[in-house]
């Protein structure tokens, strides 16, 4: 259906009057229309859920990729914070547009789906109930008036050709009085013919004007009755007319988020957790672990001890264990000094299509479906123990001395205890491992020997 009914269509036609007989068919018709309305309007719904439950699929998943390469990237501190923040904006307005499309799916596509099941009933030899009423109710408001219609048609017929008798007869009359070959005789006749023609013209026309006068007092009745029925096609239709209102305006509600209270809130909280980033503070953080604010073990002399394995251990360390490697590469909460977000030696493409992903980052990126945060090859415990990979299935150590872990990937252990050595130690003097209670980490090499 293309939308609505043209109304001056036929304004100065007659012919396509609805007091024509058979012209209600287009009221009973809008008992179908209406039923495939309400599918119609169904289907847009959920295309549109389909739309929203897009769009907050690739928010959810655009902010954990995101999320993941902050976090392992070099941004530190309450900046950082920040920058997650816009994470956090994303993951719930993704909640947001799923809320929608769930209120479309489960709301209005099930309100009008009921309306519509309550208000047409179909039968079981086709068509809707409410249509056959209306079409028989229209039947039988119009017959009596059609019958009367066709008399004075009828009626109407016969008069025209009675005038059309009557001109020829006085033609012919005409024509005979010019003509010597027509006998008085003949005149005679021919006009007897004249004169019985306008007789029977006259009948005609006297019984043409009873049944257009009998046309007429039955069409009062007639539009009263039609009327009527109308007027039920009326209720019904301004029923679906006001509930289609009532649902447009209550899918506008669930479209509207900004009537969602949550919303702003999103967006109030995430301007808190911008403006909250410190620099100064960020700046003393960094330099109290990685500048000239951190703790240092100056060189002092040191006795020379056949059972160490090398230099006297370090402060805080049992008497008799080695130093542990240096821990330059331990990156504390928030400092991720060994990745980067991009590659130091090309630049990040902006180039943006419609049709397309986001331009990745250029470069050589483990064959372009790499990481752009991955571990910088060169630094830190994850470049060490990527170079000593190769150590095989595993070998089983003992540990020579007690060992704390510094940091969230280190293990930690007792003298005595036996763990699994799972990769080679890397340049800086650390190995993989395994406990037997299945944690993983790393450890100081020199701190264990071979069983």
């Amino acid at each position: 259906m293309s939308g609505s009914y043209d109304e001056s269509a036929g304004a100065d036609d007659t012919m396509d009057s609805f007091w024509e007989v058979g012209n209600y068919k287009r009221a009973v018709k809008r008992f179908d229309d209406g039923h495939r309305l309400c599918n119609d309007l169904m289907g847009c719904l959920q295309e549109r859920a389909k739309i929203e439950k897009a769009y907050g699929d690739q928010l959810t998943a655009w902010s954990k990729r995101w999320r993941q390469l902050i976090e392992k990237g070099p941004q530190y501190g309450s900046v950082e914070r920040a920058w997650l923040a816009v994470m956090t904006e994303a993951e719930k307005v993704s909640e947001l547009h799923q809320e929608v499309k769930n209120n479309l799916v489960n709301d209005d596509v099930e309100r009008v789906k009921n309306w519509q099941k309550e208000a047409y009933h179909k039968q079981i030899i086709g068509g809707f109930k409410e249509a056959k009423e209306a079409d028989e109710g229209f039947k039988k408001a119009q017959k009596p008036w059609a019958k009367k219609l066709k008399e004075m048609e009828t009626a109407k017929k016969g008069y025209h050709m009675a005038c059309k008798e009557e001109k020829l007869a006085a033609a012919r009359e005409a024509n005979g009085k010019t003509e010597a070959s027509v006998t008085p005789d003949q005149q005679k006749k021919l006009h007897e013919k004249v004169d019985k023609c306008k007789q029977d013209s006259q009948k005609a026309k006297e019984k043409y004007d009873k049944s257009l006068e009998e046309l007429n007092k039955c069409t009062p009745q007639y539009m009263e009755s039609m009327e009527q029925v109308f007027d039920q096609c009326q209720q019904h239709e301004v029923k679906r007319l006001t509930f289609l209102k009532e649902a447009l305006l209550d899918i506008k509600r669930h479209l509207n988020l900004t009537e969602n209270q949550s919303y702003g809130a999103i967006y109030r909280e995430l301007e808190r957790t911008i403006l909250a980033a410190n620099t100064q503070e960020d700046l003393k953080w960094f330099s109290n672990n990685h500048g000239p604010g951190m703790h240092m073990n100056w060189p002092a002399f040191e006795e020379y001890n056949p059972d160490q394995a090398s230099a006297p251990p370090k402060k805080k360390k049992p008497d008799g264990a080695p130093p542990t490697p240096s821990t330059d590469h331990v990156a504390p909460p928030g400092d991720r000094s060994s990745v980067s977000s991009y590659d130091k030696n090309q630049a990040y493409s902006t180039e943006w299509s419609d049709d397309e992903q986001p331009a990745t980052y250029s470069g050589n990126e483990n064959g372009g479906n790499g990481n752009s945060f991955e571990d910088d090859s060169s630094t830190g415990k994850g470049a060490g123990a990527g170079a000593g990979a190769g150590g095989g299935g595993g070998v089983r150590v003992r540990a020579l001395y007690d060992y704390d872990g510094q940091e969230q990937d280190e293990l930690s252990f007792k003298a005595g205890d036996e763990l699994i050595k799972t990769e080679d130690e890397d340049e800086q003097g650390w190995c993989r491992g395994r406990m037997d209670n299945g944690r993983e980490g790393l450890y100081p090499a020199n701190y264990v020997e071979p069983i």
